[in-house]
């Protein structure tokens, strides 16, 4: 079964995925003589550096979204379809998809990563990532969730429900981490009175031999500096071998009690059936060469955190950040471009506008060539950059608002169960007959 799309007299591009590269690209394209259809899981993007403040109460997840039709709404050349792609058939350029075959002439697979478990099926089953929207809200249900449960638990039961364990050292678990603190500090207090919050605990567990790897040193010691001021213990050159629901195991034998273990140590590409193991490479990205196109694949490109672009400058591929799939997918619709003209392709070179993270209140890192700032000036930075790369001057709005409140009364007003977590290792009570009672 075919899908119902439009016919066009112009060659049909496929971009697979509504995150910072597939966007883009289709935005880039607007004027091109193409149809350009936009295949997503979602119908919107997501913003996906302010996740953990999804999952922290921060912000709600309204103001990280936003619907990908309105973004495209007057491009007259773009085609939406919410679908989920099985395959690709490369030799017939068909996609396989939730919706029906897809027939094209180039396609872009702008898929990005998924949370990378590194084997271990156990610890998988029970650790949160935090790499979309619903995970985010799961995350942020189960915290509020294992207060309320905290309130009917006394010794170790409340200890454990207490505990937070935040696995990767990289800007993710440092800001989910110093995010943590602040509510301990700050907000839980007044929630939850008859609580002493001197017993939670929250831990980050890197593997590694410092915080934010690929950043500066200087921002590595500033960032567990701050951590270990706002009260998280930073554990370094410390890998966690399992988690089971309660007991964190690490690899040298040790284990505590937590009931909450985040994970924000490791990605890797999500890749579609249909791409040959042959042109999968480190972290599970598709390699392509200097133009974002398949090693092998004519027609195929990959950018953004799937891609695998080895350079002199880059031997392990670019950075997965969204200022690296943003240019990418730039210089890709300029080659798309190029190639129906006829002219040369122009080889991919990715700028390094500079990293960033933030720890908390007054407190961040960042890192722009030979200059590294921290503290305030590099909070209010980190702030600025992330409202300008939010789509829709209503988000923008919104969250600017909610960092100010945050800011003047040290409160995140968004800590709503409102989907509550089940737990996967949690006993589904038995349904009791109904009762005419009222």
């Amino acid at each position: 079964m075919k899908a119902l799309l439009p016919s066009s007299v112009y060659p049909r591009i496929v971009v697979i995925g509504g995150g910072f590269g597939g966007m883009t690209l289709a935005r880039e394209l607007r004027k091109a003589p193409f149809q350009v259809v936009l295949l997503d899981k979602h119908n919107y993007h997501t913003f996906q550096p302010l996740l953990y403040q999804v999952a922290t109460g921060g912000l709600e997840p309204d103001s990280i979204a936003f619907p990908l039709r309105k973004i495209f709404s007057n491009q007259s050349n773009l085609v939406f379809r919410i679908a989920k792609v099985d395959a690709v058939r490369q030799e017939e350029k068909v996609l396989e998809t939730s919706i029906g075959e897809i027939s094209y002439e180039y396609l872009v697979l702008a898929t990005g990563s998924v949370t990378n478990f590194f084997g271990m099926e156990e610890l998988e089953r029970h650790a949160h990532g935090m790499k979309s929207i619903p995970e985010s809200l799961d995350l942020r249900s189960l915290i509020l969730q294992n207060f309320e449960d905290a309130l009917e638990s006394e010794g170790d039961n409340r200890s454990r429900l207490m505990n937070f364990v935040v696995v990767g050292g990289g800007p993710t678990g440092v800001e989910t981490a110093g995010a943590l603190a602040e509510l301990q500090r700050h907000v839980l207090p007044h929630d939850y009175p008859e609580l002493d919050l001197g017993q939670m605990e929250v831990s980050l567990v890197e593997a590694g031999p410092r915080l934010l790897s690929g950043m500066s040193d200087k921002s590595g010691e500033d960032a567990k500096r701050d951590l270990e001021r706002m009260g998280v213990k930073v554990r370094l050159n410390t890998q966690v071998s399992n988690y089971d629901g309660k007991i964190v195991s690490l690899a040298g034998g040790e284990s505590y009690h937590a009931e909450t273990l985040i994970w924000a140590a490791g990605i890797k590409g999500n890749v579609i059936h249909g791409i040959d193991a042959s042109k999968i490479g480190r972290g599970t990205r598709i390699l392509v060469n200097e133009f974002n196109e398949v090693e092998g694949m004519a027609g195929v490109f990959a950018i953004g955190d799937l891609a695998l672009m080895s350079t002199k400058s880059y031997p392990n591929g670019h950075p997965q950040v969204a200022p690296a799939a943003i240019q990418q997918a730039e210089n890709l619709a300029e080659n798309l471009i190029r190639r129906q003209k006829g002219a040369p392709q122009k080889v991919f070179q990715y700028f390094d506008k500079g990293s960033m993270a933030t720890i908390g209140r007054n407190r961040a890192v960042v890192d722009f060539r030979a200059i590294h700032m921290n503290g305030r000036l590099a909070w209010m930075s980190w702030m600025f950059v992330h409202l300008m790369f939010l789509i829709g001057f209503r988000n923008k709005l919104v969250v600017f608002v909610n960092w100010v409140w945050s800011y003047l009364t040290y409160d995140k007003g968004t800590r709503l169960i409102i989907r509550p977590f089940r737990r996967r290792n949690a006993v589904v009570p038995e349904k009791q007959p109904a009762s005419m009672s009222v």
